[in-house]
């Protein structure tokens, strides 16, 4: 996989994934183009995860309900860090998301996340990734990430454990969308 070229240490992981009965290339399309319409859910968690930013004075989680959400993390900060067409995409983003006015670090490419060293960030990458499996397509998503050092790593951590659960819900909200879009 990619994600393992890009980022293969990591202190904090999450897989989840789905079967679906259509082609490969069909699933990580279906996943690229499902919209917060779709994941109502996830609209209402990316809003409660919002409310601290935008007391902030700071851009909120990505929510239009019409836009594919894939297109939105793009415009928010994520960065394409490697795609395989109809295998593989890898985005990134180098971020504060434990404190209220954190910062998104600026990257063009994967060469620059990877460089990327400064104290008091923590790094995440996430893939949408799809393969043969026992004749099934299985769509799946893994998001990595790692700190800058010891500090960040205390602080994501504390995050990480609070925001788990409805990351995981996000996750497993997507692929579900992908799944139900995909044999529409």
């Amino acid at each position: 996989m990619l994600l393992d070229d890009l980022m293969p240490k990591y202190q904090f992981s999450e897989v989840h994934s789905v079967r679906l009965s259509v082609s490969p290339e069909r699933a990580l399309n279906a996943m690229k183009q499902v919209t917060p319409g779709e994941m109502p859910l996830v609209r209402v968690l990316f809003a409660i995860r919002s409310l601290p930013a935008i007391v902030a004075g700071k851009r909120g989680l990505p929510t239009a309900r019409t836009a594919p959400l894939y297109d939105q993390m793009l415009d928010f900060g994520f960065v394409v860090l490697g795609e395989e067409p109809g295998r593989e995409v890898v985005c990134g983003v180098i971020g504060q998301m434990w404190k209220v006015g954190g910062t998104i670090a600026a990257i063009r490419d994967a060469a620059e996340f990877a460089a990327f060293a400064r104290p008091g960030y923590a790094k995440a990458a996430m893939n949408l990734s799809v393969a043969a499996v026992d004749g099934w397509t299985e769509l799946r998503t893994e998001t990595r990430v790692i700190a800058t050092d010891t500090a960040a790593r205390r602080g994501f951590g504390r995050y990480w454990r609070v925001i788990r659960p409805g990351s995981a819900a996000i996750r497993r909200s997507w692929l579900q969308a992908a799944k139900r879009r995909a044999k529409g």
